[in-house]
């Protein structure tokens, strides 16, 4: 499993519902963990790993969280904060993005389950649906610029 970059296709695509909880999707979020982590980053969608699955992981702290066929419920008070992507290397940009959601998902069995976030956990929450969605933090920024390289 590897990393996706922009402007790979994949990206830029809506992602198909999961229909399949089986071992196969257990070890692609394993994997996906694996890859999240080894790259220092909160979030992961399927499509970044070029998997056409509705689909992400989250670890803004020190808890995963995986959402299968995420949907924003409801969404509170719009800010601006800054953001980057693992697809988009040494590009940060200024989003605005809903400070409290409430989301609808699925569990890795299957279950309906609901969801209220804030903070970091929601500003994740919403790169990655936008990214399941086919949408990119820089087609949202209402400011992109270069990370310095030290």
């Amino acid at each position: 499993m590897n990393l996706i970059y922009y402007p790979n296709k994949i990206l830029k695509i809506k992602t198909k519902k999961v229909e399949a909880f089986d071992k196969n999707l257990s070890n692609i979020i394993k994997e996906m963990k694996e890859l999240m982590v080894k790259n220092n980053g909160v979030g992961l969608a399927a499509n970044q790993v070029d998997l056409d699955l509705s689909l992400f992981i989250a670890k803004p702290k020190d808890k995963f969280y995986i959402f299968i066929n995420p949907e924003i419920m409801l969404a509170e008070e719009e800010e601006i904060k800054e953001e980057g992507c693992l697809s988009i290397p040494n590009k940060w940009g200024l989003v605005k993005r809903y400070k409290k959601i409430k989301i609808q998902y699925q569990d890795i069995k299957g279950k309906k389950r609901t969801l209220k976030a804030s903070g970091l956990l929601a500003h994740i929450i919403q790169h990655e649906i936008d990214h399941l969605s086919g949408i990119l933090f820089i087609d949202k920024a209402i400011e992109i610029y270069n990370l310095k390289n030290d």
